[in-house]
């Protein structure tokens, strides 16, 4: 940022938590109040692939093309006033992105700077990198081929085109926070070396990344939100040039922003207290939290470690074709009749060998409850190949030919139809390196963003301050007999084949007998899902919270998964739901 700009915090809104979130929040945002930057996050781990299917459909796609109707709606106005866009839209395909923008922009009458970012696509040197490319959670050796591998830039390119004048700035696979990170590194001109500013920023762009769910979204609590009938509104950080910040939302928008929302969504996804991006690693053990007002919540004290050494690669690979049928199971001897219907199923398919996985969760309903449906389980088969003749109709059909020929009362819930393909997630770790970040301004001249230092090993992060202070309050919590979500609230989500689960007390009371009690081995006990599995505890004393990561609850990821909840977004309130013994 110039020097004629006054030393204020930059209020950096977001319009997107998803690909598929709200269309009319970017005009809600920039017409609902005052901010300096626009931003929105549109990737994740599926979208990569869903990408790639669309690219392979037209090679000219590849991005998220709801960003560009948003575009539509308030370029104009964002030109007229001055704020700066920054988007990951761009997908697999950023350059195609921005040029997008810039139609729009002439077809509308504006003049707008559109640049946009690469360098986090490596698949043409895929083969040199392999040897790096082991499974981070397995640690197995990439043998197949992948669809896409894309490297997690940080916020650095991003304030790079800020400086050389862009309005609009289209990123590819950016990590979420950069989007905040680097609007607010070039807005107070920041250095690569400012770690406790950055770390700062990672923090507040965490918040706001999911959009509403900063907001109330997804909020154990929602009681606490005044009006349930209006709409969530969007959230903004305004982030000062300490990296502190203010985590808020426009006047008279829905929902709420508070202690307990801002931080559901801290232990979003995370796992450890040493949250990595390519730019800082930033300590969460040392987050502080405070109400300074209605629908403000002040976010403070944050450190910050150097950058590491390494730079995280989403990786996707072809999994094949799979398809599901779901069986309704009605009353008496449930078990008995999936038994039956599963044996014949696949006599009449040729066996289970054929295929690469069955996958056959029956899920009982009390035979006498008070309506047909409550009374009725429901038997899920899922099969995968790479045949995709084998799980297409050719499982689907055997399965409605067993409609007269097997157990009383048969009927399905899903209709037979074709297989669909599904992809396999493959996190990995490369050296940062071998990473070659460029800005690309619209007259093409192309700039190399130089990395942040490095180190090679974190430094350890140790337990907040008043980590001893909480745990030796008084535990206050469930009774016996009482549920946990009596008393606590929590927030869940998946990060590849692991999920996570952050719970929460109000005060160190609460969080004394959540350190106490709520042990890695006491959720393998309340989550019969995770019993077999490792589970991971960490202490975030500071925020009264304790983070669980459950390694492998789902599978190969998000795209693979035969999980119910294969994004473990409910994970969170079943825990709630447990009773304490």
């Amino acid at each position: 940022m110039t020097t004629s700009q006054p030393p204020r915090a930059v209020r950096i809104a977001n319009c997107s938590g998803f690909f598929g979130d709200r269309l009319s929040a970017a005009k809600e945002m920039v017409e609902g109040g005052d901010i300096d930057v626009l931003t929105g996050d549109w990737l994740a781990e599926l979208t990569m692939f869903i990408l790639h299917k669309q690219r392979n459909r037209n090679a000219e796609l590849g991005y998220a093309r709801t960003f560009l109707l948003q575009m539509e709606q308030v370029l104009a106005t964002c030109v007229e006033r001055g704020i700066k866009v920054v988007t990951n839209a761009g997908g697999l395909n950023p350059a195609g992105c921005a040029e997008k923008v810039r139609e729009i922009a002439s077809r509308l009458g504006l003049t707008a700077t559109v640049a946009h970012i690469e360098g986090d696509d490596l698949m043409d040197r895929v083969d040199g990198l392999r040897p790096q490319l082991a499974h981070l959670d397995t640690g197995k050796p990439l043998i197949g081929d992948p669809l896409t591998a894309n490297a997690y830039l940080g916020g650095w390119g991003i304030a790079a085109a800020l400086r050389s004048g862009a309005g609009v700035v289209v990123c590819p696979r950016v990590t979420d926070a950069a989007l905040v990170v680097g609007p607010a590194a070039w807005w107070h001109d920041w250095s690569p070396t400012d770690w406790d500013r950055l770390a700062g920023a990672v923090v507040a762009g965490h918040v706001i990344e999911c959009g509403t769910q900063a907001t109330g979204g997804n909020y154990t609590w929602f009681d606490e939100i005044p009006d349930l009938s209006q709409p969530l509104g969007f959230p903004i950080a305004e982030v000062a040039s300490d990296g502190s910040s203010v985590i808020t939302k426009h006047p008279g928008t829905g929902g709420v922003v508070s202690v307990g929302t801002v931080t559901a969504q801290l232990l979003y996804e995370i796992g450890t207290t040493e949250y990595a991006n390519p730019d800082v690693i930033s300590r969460f053990d040392t987050i502080t939290l405070t109400q300074a007002g209605p629908d403000r919540v002040q976010v403070g004290g944050v450190q910050g470690l150097p950058a590491p050494a390494t730079a995280k690669v989403c990786l996707n690979l072809d999994g094949g074709f799979r398809n599901r049928m779901t069986f309704a199971l009605t009353g008496n001897n449930q078990r008995d009749k999936g038994q039956w219907l599963e044996n014949a199923l696949f006599a009449r398919l040729g066996g289970k060998d054929r295929f690469d996985e069955v996958d056959v969760r029956l899920v009982e309903a009390p035979p006498n409850a008070p309506t047909q449906e409550q009374s009725s389980g429901r038997l899920h088969i899922t099969v995968k190949s790479r045949d995709e003749r084998l799980v297409g109709r050719a499982f689907s059909s055997a399965a409605i030919e067993m409609a007269l020929a097997n157990y009383p009362g048969f009927f399905v819930t899903s209709q037979p139809g074709e297989a669909e393909s599904f992809g396999v997630y493959w996190p990995a770790l490369v050296d940062a390196d071998e990473v070659r970040e460029v800005v690309v301004m619209p007259d093409g001249v192309r700039t190399p963003v130089a990395t942040p230092p490095r180190v090679a090993v974190a430094t350890p992060a140790t337990q907040a301050q008043d980590s001893a202070d909480s745990t030796s309050a008084t535990p206050t919590g469930p009774a016996v007999g009482e549920t946990l979500g009596a008393h606590f609230a929590a927030r869940s989500g998946d990060k590849g084949g692991n999920a996570n689960v952050g719970v929460w007390a109000r005060d160190a009371a609460g969080y004394a007998w959540l350190h106490h009690n709520l042990t890695a081995a006491t959720v393998q006990r309340l989550l019969p899902e995770a019993s077999a599995l490792e589970v991971r505890r960490v202490e975030l004393p500071n925020l009264h919270a304790l983070n669980f990561v459950i390694v492998g609850l789902l599978g190969e990821g998000v795209a693979s998964s035969t999980a119910f909840d294969a994004q473990a977004k409910g994970l969170g309130e079943y825990l709630l739901s447990r009773v304490w013994e």
